[in-house]
């Protein structure tokens, strides 16, 4: 056989390697740069509370939740659903960050569907969401009292998310001490 006659046996070879290693990635668990570390520090204005601002400083001492969402988002609408009844149910803190969207239509948007939040931030140019390392909405961040990222969900919360992952996450991380 040639040397020329292998190369694409090779490349062959490879490929098929790395369509073994995507076939066992799960698409739905994106790493986040900031799980163990600090979520970004940002000052917006609260979208409902008019002359108000937020910040994740605020709300240290708690555990809780930054959900990226956006009124324009199909997936944000699917989740909205699951996401408020865990809200609600679990009295979970959660801040919203309304993403690259005119205030107007996120307040529409709740109105229709309902407000879960405690805290809507306003990131209309997204820079928030760049710092946070975000690929698109919605995607939900569990951050511990310290205002450290534990866990990150990427694309809608789903119930299943909740069972398995973010109700047994959030319930460890409030008997943790600070």
């Amino acid at each position: 056989m040639k040397k020329g006659a292998l190369i694409p046996l090779i490349i062959f070879a490879v490929l098929v390697v790395f369509l073994g290693i995507g076939l066992g990635l799960k698409p739905r668990e994106v790493p986040s740069p900031f799980i163990g570390k600090a979520v970004p520090e940002f000052r917006l204005p609260e979208l409902m509370k008019d002359g108000e601002s937020i910040a994740p400083a605020d709300l240290k001492g708690e555990v809780w939740m930054l959900n990226v969402f956006a009124s324009w988002c199909v997936s944000c609408r699917a989740e909205h659903e699951v996401l408020s009844n865990f809200i609600n149910a679990e009295k979970v803190m959660v801040l919203g960050l309304n993403y690259k969207d005119e205030p107007d239509n996120a307040k529409k948007w709740l109105g229709a569907l309902g407000n879960p939040y405690q805290h809507i931030a306003v990131d209309y140019d997204g820079k928030v969401g760049i710092d946070l390392g975000v690929y698109g909405v919605p995607e939900t961040f569990v951050v511990d009292k310290k205002g450290i990222v534990r866990h990150k969900v990427t694309g809608p919360v789903y119930q299943e998310t909740v069972r398995d992952t973010l109700l047994p996450l959030v319930l460890k991380l409030r008997e943790e001490k600070v």
